[in-house]
């Protein structure tokens, strides 16, 4: 229940797995067994995403979810972050978070 909430947004009770759509349950499944992606990259590839601005919020909540989490179990967590990177570079081309080589800021 707990990636649940992640994956959605939504804290406690609030969610219902029968609510969610199927794009949502995929990626439940895979981030909480993060051995099955291998056999879901197509699936994950393919399969039609309705919202895609919520899924790819799905995606990044997971990720910095990871990172804040890191410490309480290491490996759980880089398998997550894992996935969801996967997951966002397989169906984006690129991750939001992630900053390119060379990119500079401008803080004038």
């Amino acid at each position: 229940m707990e990636i649940l909430g992640l994956v959605t947004g939504k804290h406690g009770d609030r969610v219902k797995p029968v609510d969610i759509a199927n794009e949502l349950l995929i990626l439940c499944e895979v981030l909480d067994k993060p051995y099955k992606l291998p056999y879901l990259l197509e699936t994950c590839y393919s399969m039609k995403i309705n919202d895609e601005q919520a899924f790819r919020f799905s995606l990044l909540r997971v990720q910095v979810d990871s990172d804040l989490r890191m410490h309480q179990d290491i490996q759980k967590h880089q398998q997550r972050s894992y996935v969801s990177r996967t997951i966002e570079k397989l169906l984006y081309r690129d991750l939001m978070l992630e900053v390119a080589d060379g990119a500079g800021f401008d803080v004038d």
